[in-house]
């Protein structure tokens, strides 16, 4: 059994990468007990390095703020994604976006003066997507997931499945040339697969340590998404095989 400092190191490290992390992976990530995990995330949480959450925890960063300085993980790279996509946004365009911290980086990047409507699941993008005067801003309702910050369920997906839009920025938590793109959380998968189907085109923005993950429901055939999005040059060697997907690297 790894010692507690590096099981922590390493619960902290997965939790700050992927945003959400479940007890059940952790567990067998590291070959510890279940009981083991949970202890050493309510040390995390009391210590406010990560918040618990029924499950598994999330990142503190993970949960909208108002406060410019708060932990957001790889905020760099995260910066570099989102200055890519901004610009594949075309005047007057019908945008879908889903959650996350590189898509709210992304929001917060948009030129004053665009012109455009954007669609959204996410409570935080919608907030933020607010501060622009120029921009229509269509929230998908339904239950909101108090975890993920979108809203999921039947009323959301039957909104999903009435529009098509230009473009849709898709957060991506794993992401893999054989298996495709993954999620953990079953109704999130539903809510992703609608915004596909609903889409022209699907760019999927992640940072490059999410690459060659996987997770147990697959949301899509990684060739359902027409661009990547990451922080590395497009001739890195870990993108040729999602390049040889024919997929446009950005």
């Amino acid at each position: 059994m790894a010692k507690k400092r590096d099981r922590q190191q390493f619960i902290l490290h997965e939790v700050r990468t992927h945003s959400r992390v479940l007890l059940a992976d952790l567990a067998h990530l590291l070959n510890v007990s279940m009981d083991t995990v949970r202890r050493d995330i309510t040390e995390l949480d009391e210590a406010k390095k990560l918040k618990k959450v029924h499950g598994g925890a999330i990142s503190i960063g993970f949960h909208y703020s108002n406060d410019v300085n708060r932990d957001i993980y790889a905020f760099e790279n995260k910066a570099i994604i989102a200055k890519k996509a901004v610009e594949l946004i075309e005047p007057d365009s019908v945008i879908l976006i889903s959650g996350g911290t590189t898509n709210l980086e992304l929001v917060k990047r948009l030129p004053a003066k665009l012109n455009a409507t954007f669609f959204t699941p996410s409570l935080p993008v919608a907030l933020e997507l607010m501060q622009h005067e120029n921009i229509e801003v269509i929230f998908i309702g339904g239950k909101l997931s108090r975890d993920a910050q979108i809203t999921i369920g039947g009323s959301a997906l039957n909104t999903l499945s009435e529009i098509k839009v230009d473009l849709c920025f898709l957060g991506t938590g794993y992401l893999d040339p054989a298996n495709g793109l993954t999620e953990f959380d079953w109704e999130v998968v539903q809510m992703k697969k609608a915004m596909i189907n609903a889409s022209k085109k699907v760019i999927s923005l992640t940072i490059s340590e999410k690459l060659n993950s996987t997770q147990r429901y697959k949301i899509c055939e990684i060739q359902s998404i027409s661009g990547l999005i990451t922080e590395l040059d497009v001739t890195a060697e870990i993108l040729t095989p999602y390049r040889d997907q024919n997929i446009t690297v950005i």
